[in-house]
């Protein structure tokens, strides 16, 4: 499995993962959740912001199941998906992961048949990476 690539934005991003925790980066002034983690607020243009936990529930707001593999790493796994979440408590904020039928199962778990746009998810982690099952 690849590692995510860790830059100081990010950083808390992993290191609440790593805990088990999925949080979100918020303005401290305005209040407004942005993803990715950036240094400055969009829309107030503040440097100040704070981690926000979230429930770690969501919808699958979009997927895809690679053919064939991107990447030469996956090529074992194949067929699997890649989904993009909709969390509940920050709804303009949109993860990538894999729904997988439980935490560190393999990407390839859940038949990719079975990935619907609008299925209720929650984050589970494995080896500090959010994965997704069905809620």
């Amino acid at each position: 499995m690849l590692s995510p690539v860790i830059d100081a934005d990010g950083g808390p991003f992993w290191r609440y993962a790593a805990q088990g925790e999925l949080r979100v980066q918020a303005c401290a002034d305005c209040s407004e959740v942005r993803f990715p983690p950036r240094p400055c607020c969009p829309h107030c243009r503040s440097f100040a912001c704070e981690w926000r936990l979230t429930s770690g529930r969501g919808r699958v707001w979009s997927y895809v199941v690679p053919h064939p593999p991107l990447l030469p790493e996956y090529a074992e796994q194949a067929p699997y998906n890649v989904i993009v979440i909709e969390l509940d408590d920050a709804p303009r904020v949109r993860l990538v992961g894999n729904l997988v039928s439980r935490a560190g199962a393999p990407l390839n778990s859940v038949d990719p048949q079975a990935v619907r746009v609008g299925a209720r998810v929650r984050v589970v982690f494995a080896d500090g990476l959010p994965q997704w099952v069905l809620a």
